[in-house]
């Protein structure tokens, strides 16, 4: 009986830190809605890429999950292709230049894409 209670415990406790290790799943509507919210924090989004530009392992390119769009500033992390399904991982900031151009609200991703 405290064996199993004992791997029930120790169950519950893995799957509570693996979520709060997990990025927060947001939509691009919240994210363009209220950007300081979430400002320099860790979310994830998901949905379409386009306008993939850049080189050299670094660029950009746009997210489109249905309720918005959003620009992804992607640094050694590569670019996917056009209309591929993604989830992109990053930090939410504003005023971000590329090329010499401001792009205002976007995501500068950390993780690899999903």
């Amino acid at each position: 009986m405290l064996r199993r209670l004992g791997t029930i415990t120790a169950g519950i406790l893995l799957i509570t830190l693996w979520l709060t290790g997990c990025a927060n799943h947001v939509s691009i509507a919240d994210l363009t809605r209220d950007p300081a919210h979430y400002a320099d924090k860790e979310v994830t989004i998901s949905g379409e890429a386009s306008g993939a530009v850049g080189g050299f392992g670094q660029g950009i390119f746009q997210v489109d999950d249905g309720t918005g769009r959003m620009w992804v500033l992607s640094q050694n992390y590569g670019l996917p292709g056009n209309g591929s399904k993604v989830s992109v991982t990053g930090q939410v900031q504003q005023g971000i230049s590329f090329g010499g151009r401001n792009y205002g609200v976007m995501l500068r991703q950390t993780k690899p894409l999903n």
